[in-house]
Parts: structure tokens; sequence; C-alpha cells
């Protein structure tokens, strides 16, 4: 079986390349080559894909090599490596299927959000607590509405600013209405404060969503698998949770200053969603996380309408982010919601 250190060897043998060469061009210390080429020593991941830059054409089988080999080191003396090799397997098929792709052909839909954005930024002065608070009550009853609870949204209101009950509704439902109403002052102080999404933020975002519901599963990532009615999405198991979560805020913050916010925002619900790191509350969790990058960046809480339409469109396009690895439905579909809520918000500001 070929190995890497006789690959090494050899292609830089056939360029013609002393080891004191090579050095030059990688600045890796000439003895540490003459080592990994022996097998004396492992290279490390910077130093093969130094290498594996030089000799371009023998790249992919360098790495594949190095890889392989890593991982024989590992599992060599291991009697359960057929097992961890089957669940490693699973993390990385599951993983594959959240590096979306997203083509760059929102130039004109995103010059067209953010000349509304320019216009509504022209006219902020006349906003009023009063305005904003109208609102945030028609996403608290939009965003409960779409995962099932029967208020209406004058009830919303009556639950969350007088503090009534209405006869006929559960205590469940009253309690969605003032925690997501609370949670959307969470976010808003978030952003006054400066602090940017992380797991301490996410957390607390999602203790305040099923406070006084779930007491046990609040604020904590699940423990069980769950599946999700209506999708053939499939949810990870719960034992991958926390890496995925942890690879998730390592991305964001790898991404958050490299693209438009707006599709930031989208990707942020999308990802955390696919996951469905919570027993209960991923939807509501989800969308709040994605209003909380676009307050950040000054646009306003792109309100997803619960009705018949929009929610089928909704779930539609988190589908086929799920089923194809592409999110480009997904993101077209936040950037018209965000388009209607900036047209909505303009409406009110100039009437």
């Amino acid at each position: 079986m070929k190995s890497l250190a006789l690959l090494l060897k050899t292609t830089r043998e056939q360029n013609d390349l002393t080891l004191k060469d090579l050095s030059l061009k990688t600045g890796i210390d000439s003895t540490l080559l003459s080592k990994i080429e022996r097998s004396e020593r492992k290279a490390t991941r910077d130093q093969i894909r130094i290498l594996s830059d030089i000799f371009e054409h023998q790249r992919k089988e360098m790495l594949t090599l190095w890889l392989a080999e890593k991982v024989y080191e590992e599992l060599q003396h291991e009697d359960m490596w057929k097992e961890a090799l089957i669940v490693a397997e699973e993390k990385i098929q599951y993983q594959s299927k959240q590096e979306t792709k997203i083509s760059e052909g929102f130039e004109s839909l995103i010059l067209e959000l953010d000349k509304l954005k320019s216009r509504l930024d022209q006219v902020r002065k006349q906003d009023s607590f009063r305005i904003a608070e109208a609102l945030e009550i028609e996403y608290t009853y939009d965003s409960n509405k779409i995962e099932g609870n029967t208020l209406t949204l004058q009830e919303t209101n009556l639950v969350v600013n007088k503090g009534l009950t209405i006869s006929g509704k559960s205590m469940r439902e009253h309690l969605e209405a003032v925690n997501h109403y609370e949670a959307i002052q969470f976010i808003k102080d978030l952003v006054d404060r400066k602090i940017d999404l992380n797991r301490k933020c996410l957390l607390e975002l999602h203790y305040l969503i099923l406070r006084g519901i779930d007491r046990e599963n609040a604020g904590r990532y699940r423990s069980v698998q769950v599946y999700i009615s209506g999708s053939k999405h499939v949810p990870p198991q719960p034992y991958m949770i926390d890496k995925l979560m942890e690879d998730f805020f390592i991305w964001y913050d790898e991404v958050k200053k490299k693209i438009h916010p707006v599709i930031l925002a989208a990707e942020v619900h999308q990802r955390v969603v696919s996951i469905h790191p919570f027993i209960d509350g991923n939807g509501r969790t989800s969308r709040l996380l994605m209003n909380l990058i676009l307050l950040q960046h000054h646009y306003v809480i792109a309100n997803i309408r619960s009705d018949a339409t929009t929610k089928s469109q909704y779930y539609m396009a988190l589908e086929e982010s799920n089923q194809t690895g592409s999110i480009d439905s997904f993101i077209k579909f936040v950037i018209q919601a965000e388009m209607k809520s900036l047209e909505h918000y303009l409406e009110i500001l100039q009437s």
C-alpha cells in the first residue's frame, strides 16, 4: 500500500528538488522534511497543506493519504474501530448537507432591498415606541401562529399588553405570547448593548421562549432524538448537537463580516432550525436569531406571515434547503419577507 512518505519523496525527486530546495519553498525545516519522508515524523495538517500546494498535481492524493494514515493511527488498536468509523461517517454525511450552497444571483433583489432600507433610514426620525410595539405584537402573533398557537392578533395584544386571560385558550398559548414578546425585547437589548450572537445568548433566548412551559428543557440542548412533522428531514442525533452547534458558532464568526447581512440572517435561521438543537421552540428561536442579525445591521424585523400561502412557501423553502443542500430559495424567501416588512414600516411612517 502506498504511503504518504513514499509519495512525498517520489514527487520531490520527480520535480528535481533537493530537501533544501523544498525547505526554501515551504519554510519547513529540511531535517524535519527528511524525517517525514522516512516516516519518522508525521506531517501536521498545516505542513501537509503547504506541501500539497507546492505539488498541486498530487494535492488530492497527498491529503487523502495523510488523512487515511491519521485515522489509522488513531483506530488501529481500538476494538470498536468499525463502529467508530460508522459513527464518524454519519456525522460527516450530516455535516456535508449543512454546507449549504449559495448562488450569487441575488444582486438585483439585494439592490432593491437596500433601496427600501435607505428610504426608511431617511424617515426613521418619525418612528415611535407605539409603532414598534404594534409591529412586535404582529410578529409575536404570526410567529406563534406558525407553530399552532390559536390566539388572534387582538387576543395576543390583550394578553401581552393588558395581562388579560382569554377564555377557551390554554395557559401554554398565553405563555407563548408573553414569552415571545419578551424574547423580542431581549434581542433588542442585545443589539443596544452590542452583544454579538453566541452560545450564551442562544440558550438565554430559548429559555425565554419556553419559560413556564417546559422548565426541564428551557435553555438546554435536547438529549433525545426528534422528528419534524411533515418533513423528510431527520434532525441529527442528540450526541451530535454540541459539536454541530460549536461548528455553527465557528462558522458564524468566520463569515459574519463577509456576506450581506440579510443573507447571513437567512443562513443563520436555516442552519439552526436544520440542526434542531432543542426539543421544542426551534422555529421561534431560529426566526428570532434571524431578526437579531437584521436588527444589528439596522434592518427591521422580518415578519414571516402566518397565512396558509406564506406558511407553505416558508416550509417548502426550508425543506428544499435540507433536501438539496441549496439555500437559494430560502434566501430569496427571507429577502422578500424583509422587503415586505420594510414596505409595511414605510407605509405606516408615511401615512
